[in-house]
């Protein structure tokens, strides 16, 4: 026998039936609202797990500028700027120790002369010099490690490659296949992040030096 509401007021019909929920209507109510609150703290998850990724990428930045900032400032000279006539050499042709326009006796070259990052007396002084850096944790123009960034790895790469432009073009090399403008790349990576930088140099004549 069916139960009729007796009752009386706004909202009421005398006589219509009063129906709950069923129980798959709840199952399937729970199941929609897992799924929601699921999905919600999966995202809260990969936000906390992710929050710090802006961080590691700006430190990375900031260690690339450093060290591009740092090799683009050296002289990019024709001799080593060791070499008596360093400062006046226009060329990279044969040594000779009375001709002011050639080297003395040390023509610069791809890698360092005996020169060591972060010495107090033979540090690196031309940008060519850190075509031999090895790659390593982050150091400072001393050579010791700055402390907090051991999760970073620098890597230098200096190469010859020509630059154009609307002016002109710089070629790779010179008559005496020694390179005339450089790529400087410094890449670093830590913490999955990943920043690569490039700079680009030209010999010039005379040349100031440090």
């Amino acid at each position: 026998m069916a139960d009729f509401c007796s009752g009386s007021g706004p909202g009421v019909r005398a006589g219509s039936r009063i129906r709950g929920v069923s129980l798959p209507e709840l199952i399937i109510f729970i199941a929609i609202l897992g799924v929601g609150l699921a999905g919600i703290i999966g995202v809260m998850n990969y936000t906390t797990r992710h929050s710090a990724d802006p961080l590691a990428q700006k430190q990375a930045l900031a260690i690339a500028e450093a060290y591009l900032e740092e090799i683009l400032a050296l002289p990019f000279t024709y001799c080593d700027p060791d070499d008596a006539n360093a400062a006046t050499a226009q060329s990279t042709a044969a040594a000779n120790p009375v001709d002011p326009t050639r080297c003395a006796s040390i023509i610069e070259a791809m890698g360092q002369e005996g020169e060591i990052r972060g010495s107090g007396t033979t540090p690196y002084d031309n940008v060519n010099d850190y075509s031999s850096l090895a790659a390593g944790v982050p150091t400072n123009v001393d050579g010791a490690a700055i402390g907090g960034l051991g999760a970073y790895t620098v890597v230098v790469a200096v190469a010859p490659e020509a630059l154009t432009a609307n002016t002109g073009t710089v070629a790779e090399t010179d008559a005496n296949a020694r390179p005339l403008s450089l790529r400087v790349t410094v890449t670093v990576t830590g913490l999955d992040a990943t920043v690569r930088l490039d700079g680009y140099r030209t010999r010039y004549a005379p040349n100031a030096l440090p």
